[in-house]
C-alpha cells in the first residue's frame, strides 16, 4: 500500500488512540493539516503555540491519555518550549509534532528553520528528527511508548516537509522494542518487606504522596495502604488528590506554603514513606533539617530521583501502583496488633497541631481571596476540575480547595509557568466535557494567555475563570513586602483591562464582585451559566499566602498569619 508521509502519520496516530490534537497551522505542516481534515481526529485551533502545549497538558491530566499538539517550524516550534519544559518537570505524557524545513535546507538558515531537536533536548524525555519516511511509523509508535511508560514525559518529533510529502510502500511497524529503554516497574520485594517491618516498629510514621501516585493511577492503593496501616498522609503540590482531602488522616500540603501540621509532622516523624515524589526544594526547605528524625523510604519509578535531593534509607525503584499493591498484601499478612495504642500519642499530637494552627486568614471589609476559593469549593462540592495559573492564586487553590479525587487539580508545579491555567482548562474541558472546569487565576497571569478565550468560544468550551484580582503580581509583591522593605518594584498592575468587558468582547460572560456579600451570588451565576465566564473578584491587594517558609529555612520555621 502506497501512502504519503502525512497519511502514515494520521494512520498511526489513530492506531495510538488519538482523538484530539491541539495545534496551529503554518507552511511547514500544510500537508499534515491537509491529511488531518480527512480524518475524524478533532483539531482544537489555539491562538498561540504555547497554549497548544498547555492545552495538551491539561487534556493528558484530565483524561489519563497522551496529549498531542501540532505546530509549524521556526517560531511555531520555539513557542512550544515553555509548555514542553513545564510538562517535562511535571512528568506529563505528551507528543509534540513540529514541522521542519525540507531536509536539504536543514542547516542553511532557511526561512522559519530552527534546530528544535537541539533546543528541546534538555526539556524533553526524548526527541526525534525524522530523516527517512520509512522510519516515520516506527518513530511515532516509539514516541507514544516512551511518553507514557516509566516516568512519563513529553516526546518531540520533528517532521521535515519532504518526509511528510514523500510517498512510500507502507508496511505496518512492529510494537516498540527498545533495548536501551527498559523502565523498572516491579519493585524489589525484599525492600518492601523492610518497609512493613518499619511500619510495625514505628511510633510516629507519616506518608508523603506526590504526583507520581496520580500519574501511576495508584490513588486507590495509596488510600487503602494509609488506612490499613493507620498512617497520616501529606502531599506535594502535584500530589493533591492522590489521597482524599477530607479524610481524617489527611494533613494537607507539605512545604513552603504547606500546612503547619504537615510541616511539623515531617519534622517529628520517625518514619517517612515517600511515594512518587522527588523532594523538590519547595517541599524540603533546608535539606539537612528535613525529616532529620526519620528513617526515609522512597518509592519512585525513576531511579535518578532517588537520593537526588534527600538521602534515603530504603530506596525502592518501581511503579507506585505495583509497589503499593504488594505493600497492601504484605500488610494483610502482617501482625499489626497494638499499633493503634502505640500511636495514640502521635495522632493526638497531630490533632493538636490541626486545632491550634489551622489554615486561617483575617476577615475584613474587602474580599479575601481565600474566602472566594472556600466558597467555590462549597458550591462545587469539591467535584470541579480545577486548573490554576501560578503564584498566590495557585497556593490559595491548593490550600483551600479540598481534592478528594486524583486528576482534579491541574497546575504547573515544577516550572511554575504563568499563563498555564486557561489553556490547561481548555484541554481539560475537551477531555471531560461533562465536568465543570474552573481556572483559578491572578490578574497578572491570566493576561499571559488571555487570547485563548477565543479558542474556548470557537469550540463551545464553557470554562469558568475565577480571577483573584489584587492589582499586583501577588506572590512577587509578597516577597517584596517581607524581604525588600515593601519596595514594590514593578509588581503593581494598576493598568489592566476591564475583565468584564474583555469577556464580553470575546462573546463570553463577564461578572464582577467588589464586596464579600457579592461573592456567593457571582459564583453561583457564573458556575451555572452555560457559556465561558470570567468572574472578576476585586480582592484585598496586600493579602499574603500563609504559612510561608522563607527560602533556605527549615520547613518548621513558618511565618504564620
Amino acid at each position: 500500500m502506497k501512502l504519503k508521509g502525512s497519511q502514515i502519520l494520521m494512520k498511526v496516530l489513530k492506531e495510538e488512540g488519538v482523538d484530539t490534537i491541539f495545534g496551529y497551522p503554518g507552511g511547514a505542516v500544510l500537508d499534515i493539516y491537509d491529511a488531518l481534515v480527512k480524518t475524524d481526529i478533532r483539531h482544537i485551533l489555539v491562538r498561540h503555540e504555547q497554549a497548544a502545549v498547555h492545552a495538551a497538558d491539561g487534556y493528558a491530566r484530565a483524561s489519563g491519555k497522551v496529549g498531542v499538539c501540532l505546530v509549524t517550524s521556526g517560531p511555531g516550534a520555539t513557542n512550544t518550549v515553555t509548555g514542553i519544559a513545564s510538562a517535562n518537570m511535571d512528568s506529563i505524557p505528551m507528543v509534540i509534532l513540529t514541522g521542519q524545513v525540507p531536509t536539504a535546507l536543514i542547516g542553511n538558515d532557511a526561512f522559519q528553520e530552527v534546530d528544535i531537536v537541539g533546543i528541546t533536548r534538555p526539556c524533553t524525555k526524548h526527541n526525534y528528527l525524522v530523516k527517512k519516511t520509512e522510519d516515520l511509523a516506527r518513530v511515532i509508535k516509539e514516541a507514544f511508548f516512551i511518553a507514557k511508560s516509566g516516568r512519563p514525559g513529553p516526546v518531540l518529533i520533528d517532521l521535515p516537509k519532504d518526509m511528510i510529502n514523500q510517498v512510500i510502500d507502507y508496511a505496518p511497524p512492529e510494537e516498540p522494542r527498545m533495548k536501551s529503554y527498559n523502565p523498572t516497574c516491579h519493585p524489589n520485594k525484599k525492600q518492601l518487606q523492610k518497609v512493613v517491618k518499619l511500619i510495625r516498629d514505628s511510633e510516629k510514621p507519616a506518608i508523603f504522596a506526590g504526583g507520581g501516585v496520580v500519574l501511576a493511577k495508584a490513588s486507590a492503593e495509596l488510600t487503602e495502604f494509609a488506612r490499613k496501616a493507620g498512617i497520616p498522609v501529606m502531599g506535594s503540590l502535584m500530589g493533591l488528590g492522590a489521597f482524599p482531602g477530607t479524610d481524617p488522616l489527611w494533613l494537607g500540603m507539605l512545604g513552603m506554603h504547606g500546612t503547619y501540621r504537615a510541616n511539623m509532622a515531617t519534622a517529628h516523624c520517625d518514619l517517612l514513606i515517600a511515594v512518587g515524589v522527588r523532594f523538590d526544594d519547595r517541599v524540603t526547605g533546608k535539606t539537612d533539617a528535613f525529616a532529620s528524625n526519620a528513617t526515609i523510604v522512597q518509592i519512585d519509578i525513576d531511579p535518578t530521583s532517588i537520593h537526588k535531593n534527600i538521602p534515603v534509607s530504603i530506596p525502592i525503584v518501581g511503579d507506585c501502583k505495583t509497589a503499593l499493591k504488594h505493600l497492601n498484601k504484605l500488610l494483610d499478612e502482617a501482625d499489626l496488633s497494638g499499633l493503634s495504642a502505640r500511636r495514640r500519642q502521635w495522632l493526638d499530637q497531630i490533632e493538636s497541631w490541626k486545632s491550634t494552627r489551622p489554615l486561617a486568614y483575617c476577615q475584613s471589609g474587602k474580599i479575601k481571596p481565600q474566602y472566594v476559593v472556600e466558597k467555590l469549593y462549597e458550591l462545587t462540592k469539591g467535584k470541579a476540575l480545577i486548573t490554576t495559573e501560578v503564584g498566590q492564586n495557585q497556593m490559595w487553590a491548593a490550600q483551600y480547595y479540598h481534592f478528594d479525587q486524583p486528576n482534579h487539580f491541574i497546575t504547573s508545579g515544577g516550572l511554575g509557568c504563568m499563563g498555564f491555567g486557561l489553556p490547561a482548562a481548555i484541554g481539560a474541558q475537551v477531555a471531560a466535557p461533562e465536568k465543570l472546569v474552573v481556572d483559578i487565576a491572578g490578574d497578572g497571569s491570566i493576561q499571559m494567555n488571555i487570547q485563548e478565550m477565543a479558542t474556548a468560544m470557537q469550540h463551545n468550551l464553557p470554562v469558568k475563570i475565577v480571577i483573584l484580582n489584587n492589582g499586583f503580581l501577588g506572590m512577587v509583591r509578597q516577597w517584596q513586602e517581607l524581604f525588600y522593605d515593601k519596595c514594590y518594584a514593578h509588581t503593581c498592575m494598576d493598568f489592566a483591562p476591564d475583565f468584564v468587558k474583555l469577556a464580553e468582547a470575546f462573546g463570553a460572560v463577564g461578572l464582577r464582585a467588589t464586596t464579600p456579600e457579592e461573592v456567593e451570588a457571582v459564583l453561583k451565576e457564573g458556575l451555572s451559566t452555560p457559556n465561558a465566564v470570567i468572574m472578576d473578584f476585586v480582592v484585598e491587594p496586600e493579602e499574603g499566602v500563609y504559612p510561608m517558609v522563607p527560602s533556605g529555612a527549615p520547613i518548621t520555621e513558618m511565618l504564620l498569619v
